[in-house]
């Protein structure tokens, strides 16, 4: 009886041995949400790290996340975090071109090493701006291993619908903030 479980055993490891490494590397996890707020207002909130945390959902309400922010501001600043939720890791501006798009160079390094893209794309529409948060990169065997059991599109895209969210939240807000305190003009 051990012996047929052993041997099971073997049979399962070596179907994912040799399935794992057929898998794609390539990835691309992205979703959109159209802000009813100028895409300058909603850029604002993505080309400063100091302001994530009011609307990335990794970072808010993490209260044991620890950040070190480094730079001035603009292509090449940074900050690592580290949470024991979260886990370790590095983001740094790649480019920013205001009012359109945000490029960051995501590195993680805990729980698994990965280095991979983020961009946010800004496209003016008739009802606000479209905001698309995209990430992307390749899977190493462990990446790939773990693709097989926990659906990464559906966790991670979760989490920016979330952002995307409180990001058009606080960008309407501040529109119609804004819009308010317009003078109005004498007819």
């Amino acid at each position: 009886m051990l012996a047929k479980i052993g041997l099971g055993v073997l049979a399962l490891v070596a179907v994912l041995l040799v399935g794992i490494p057929t898998r794609p590397a390539a990835f691309r996890i992205q979703r959109s949400a159209t802000i009813a707020a100028p895409a300058a207002t909603v850029f604002a909130h993505l080309e400063d790290f100091h302001r994530w945390a009011a609307w990335n959902p990794f970072e808010k309400g993490d209260t044991q996340m620890k950040l070190t922010y480094e730079g001035a501001g603009g292509v090449g600043s940074s900050y690592h975090y580290v949470s024991p939720s979260a886990g370790e890791g590095r983001m740094t501006f790649t480019e920013l071109r205001p009012a359109e798009r945000v490029g960051v160079r995501a590195e993680f390094v805990k729980p698994f090493a990965a280095t991979n893209d983020i961009e946010f794309t800004l496209q003016p529409g008739a009802n606000g701006v479209t905001v698309t948060w995209a990430m992307s990169g390749n899977n190493n065997f462990m990446g790939k291993a773990f693709a097989l059991f926990v659906n990464m599109d559906r966790m991670i895209g979760g989490q920016f619908e979330k952002g995307l969210a409180d990001l058009k939240a606080l960008s309407e807000s501040e529109a119609r903030q804004a819009s308010a305190a317009q003078p109005v003009a004498a007819g």
